[in-house]
């Protein structure tokens, strides 16, 4: 069985979050949101990230689409602080040393902010005298938080990361917190 969900922002991606002292960390989790037992996800996204998030109930499958040897591409949509241009770029484009690792070169672009995307919650925080723009970035590794690690390296801050696909799947006709089953 393979799910793919469409994780909201501030949402855990495993299906209990436990603090010793109150029980919950205050975050939803994967439970809140798939009533299916016996599926796990297929690497990590981050609390603060949203978008796709494969989940099944076949290891091999999971273990192909989490492990960076097997290169699996994965698109993210990214608002960035700031107006770069192609040149700004470019240090994605051919790896950029990020100190305990050097990434494998990413398919960067500027986008037009994504069609139908929904509002997050909380909204991210905007300054009105800096401007945002939209990126693609295209990357087969997902080391922790290292699309965002990428950004802030060349100058331009992550605000908002959505991963749209993996491999062939996408969050298309998913909406937000809602997940399909294949």
């Amino acid at each position: 069985m393979i799910i793919l969900f469409n994780k909201p922002f501030n949402v855990v991606c495993q299906f209990s979050a436990h603090d010793p002292k109150n029980g919950k960390d205050g975050h939803a989790t994967l439970k809140d949101f798939i009533p299916i037992s016996d599926v796990y996800a297929a690497g990590r996204l981050d609390t603060d990230s949203e978008g796709l998030l494969i989940l099944t109930d076949d290891g091999a499958l999971q273990h192909r689409l989490s492990d960076p040897k097997y290169k699996e591409l994965k698109t993210y949509w990214v608002q960035v602080e700031g107006a770069p241009v192609d040149a700004d770029l470019a240090p994605l484009r051919k790896g950029v040393d990020l100190g305990d690792f050097f990434t494998r070169p990413a398919e960067v672009k500027i986008m037009s902010e994504p069609e139908n995307l929904w509002p997050r919650n909380p909204p991210i925080r905007e300054r009105k005298a800096i401007p945002t723009t939209w990126l693609e970035i295209r990357i087969s590794e997902g080391k922790n938080r290292q699309v965002r690690r990428m950004t802030a390296k060349v100058g331009f801050p992550t605000l908002r990361l959505i991963r749209y696909a993996i491999g062939n799947h996408t969050i298309d006709n998913i909406e937000i917190g809602k997940y399909k089953v294949l």
